[in-house]
């Protein structure tokens, strides 16, 4: 019985063997690699941020006076400039198409980009400033990188001016001669800038970007009467203004959120 029972367990471990055998090794699976983000920039967003600008403009003095044409120059035109800071905000929308980004938006800028306005012909000179500025426009730019976006933009811009207070050039903070009325320039835009997820700059912050733009505007020409004050002894005399076309610069920073990050991928390849 015990001679039976050892020669069954041997039969059964070399069968045991045999079968592992045949079934031979394992074969080895590469482990899947991971899957990488996939970003979106389709959708709304809107920003905020700060900034700083300066701006230029050529200036002259003009006349209507009953002995001289009207509109006709008494001085050439000279530069005059001004520089201060801002704060912005917008809100825009954008369609992503693989690699190129388009969309649109409006802004706005509001701070003192304060300046010098002069009345050469009678020796005046006062300050002006560039209160509020606001855009439309459209941009279009190209993904260099899956969250990071190189753009260009243009458009429509619009722009309200302080007043102005003239004194005597030689005294300064003197009493004023003649005073200038606000106004409001349109005009037209032309930038451009970069815009980045903030994982970017390894900052965990889903839907949160960064962008930094730089921005050029152009106005037309306004003509700005004088006022003269009744102490000024040209309280009688109408007739002249000052004329003003701004150029002005401008360069951003802003935090941007994106309500779509996260959302359906896009079919790209990067």
């Amino acid at each position: 019985m015990k001679k039976a029972l050892l020669a069954l367990t041997a039969l059964a471990a070399f069968t045991g063997s045999a079968v592992a055998a045949d079934l031979g090794a394992r074969p080895y699976t590469k482990a899947p690699a991971p899957v990488a983000p996939v970003y979106n920039w389709t959708g709304f967003y809107i920003f905020g941020g700060a900034g700083g600008g300066l701006w230029n403009a050529d200036s002259n003095v003009q006349t209507s006076f009953p002995t001289v044409p009207a509109g006709v120059a008494l001085t050439r035109d000279q530069r005059v400039g001004g520089d201060g800071w801002f704060g912005t905000v917008g809100i825009g929308y954008d369609w992503q198409f693989n690699r190129w980004v388009a969309g649109v938006f409006a802004d706005g800028q509001f701070g003192e980009l304060k300046g010098s306005m002069s009345d050469p012909f009678f020796f005046l000179e006062g300050s002006v400033k560039l209160r509020t500025s606001y855009a439309a426009g459209a941009r279009i730019g190209y993904l260099v990188a899956p969250q990071v976006l190189s753009y260009v933009n243009a458009g429509y811009s619009g722009s309200e001016w302080s007043g102005s207070s003239l004194s005597d050039l030689g005294a300064a903070g003197g009493p004023t001669i003649a005073t200038t009325p606000s106004f409001r320039r349109d005009g037209w835009f032309i930038g451009g800038g970069v815009e980045n997820n903030l994982d970017f700059f390894g900052i965990s912050a889903p839907g949160w970007f960064m962008k930094t733009e730089y921005r050029s505007a152009f106005y037309d020409r306004i003509s700005l009467p004088e006022t003269f004050a009744p102490a000024s002894g040209f309280a009688g005399l109408t007739g002249t203004a000052v004329t003003f076309k701004p150029w002005v610069q401008t360069i951003s920073t802003s935090l941007v959120y994106r309500f779509n990050w996260g959302g359906a991928p896009v079919a790209a390849k990067y």
